[in-house]
């Protein structure tokens, strides 16, 4: 999995760097971080909504949209899949490191 995500980051990365006409990837760079950020909301939404059905495909389908905007995101905000990746390292190796459930929100 690691490979296709690198791969597929590096593809983002070029569409950043060189843009290309008709590309999705290029017209959310030219759109900005707003827009991305509203792709990623929208993936994740609809990943919790594809995850109340039984239908793994479409789970799959959503995961991968979100996974490929977040990707993008990444790319925007200078992020790399190396960085993420030692990150999840080092959580990796935390034991008991559970703080408990959230306070709920009273006011917004």
């Amino acid at each position: 999995m690691n490979e296709n995500i690198s791969a597929l980051y590096n593809t983002i990365l070029k569409r950043k760097i060189e843009g290309g006409e008709g590309s999705y990837t290029n017209y959310l760079f030219e759109k900005g971080t707003n827009k991305i950020l509203k792709k990623v909301g929208e993936e994740c939404t609809e990943v919790i909504i594809s995850c109340k059905e039984d239908n793994k495909e479409e789970q799959i389908n959503e995961i991968c949209d979100l996974t490929y905007h977040l990707l993008v995101l990444m790319a925007q905000m200078n992020i790399s899949v190396e960085e993420v990746s030692s990150e999840l390292e080092k959580r990796r190796n935390k034991i008991n490191n559970f703080k408990g459930e959230r306070k709920p929100i009273t006011e917004v």
